[in-house]
């Protein structure tokens, strides 16, 4: 638990002071604030059981693969509407920027993630609409033609609301992208495997070794 009346310091200045700028291993186009083991980072994310977890302090492997296979393949994106669900860092939003989409909107529960969104944005010289909110349960996002998803299956509950969203995404005519390196519950049945990359996965508490994660759409 954090000491009482310790001041909870701001966000944005914390991330600039606290976590470095470092190019995304295996994605050196895109650099990150990313946090080390002397960020101190429990002072900003807190340690209570209500704090949500800083994952948008590390580049993890689901939105690592995405952002890989968004700059490799920019004729995804380019010229189209993107939103990024728990974008976390931004990484993905910031890769389908740098690819040419029209409009990239970042998606996130934690308001933290939306001030390091922004600082990563302005690094990278892209623009990026970052928006603190938790959609899966509103109705698909309206003046979007692609929903990107990196990571967001390493929990069954969130797992399920995920993909309740997904499908009424698909529904609506918005094509999904997945990116994920088989988490628990990927429910890998569901998906059609587009592209495989080798990438580091700092987010699974590793050593960023890397580890074979894939794109997927819905069948």
């Amino acid at each position: 638990m954090k000491r009482s009346g310790t001041p909870h310091p701001d966000p944005a200045a914390f991330i600039q002071a606290h976590l470095p700028i470092s190019p995304v291993p295996v994605i050196p186009e895109i650099l990150l604030h990313t946090a080390g083991p002397a960020s101190g980072l429990w002072r900003l994310a807190g340690r209570g059981e209500g704090d949500p977890a800083p994952y948008w302090a590390y580049p993890w492997a689901g939105g690592a693969v995405l952002a890989r296979h968004l700059l490799d393949r920019p004729e995804v994106v380019a010229g189209r509407r993107v939103v990024d669900l728990g974008s976390g860092s931004g990484l993905v939003a910031i890769a389908a920027a740098k690819a040419g989409a029209a409009a990239v909107t970042a998606v996130d529960v934690d308001a933290n993630a939306i001030a390091a969104i922004g600082l990563n944005a302005a690094i990278n010289g892209v623009n990026i609409l970052a928006v603190a909110a938790d959609i899966i349960e509103a109705p698909p996002p309206e003046e979007t033609d692609i929903l990107a998803v990196g990571d967001l299956f390493y929990d069954s509950a969130l797992a399920l609301g995920v993909m309740a969203f997904l499908r009424r995404c698909q529904a609506s005519g918005i094509e999904v992208l997945i990116g994920d390196p088989h988490r628990a519950y990927l429910p890998q049945g569901a998906l059609q495997r587009i592209a495989t990359h080798a990438v580091a996965d700092f987010g699974a508490g590793s050593s960023g070794g890397a580890v074979q994660a894939g794109v997927f759409s819905l069948s």
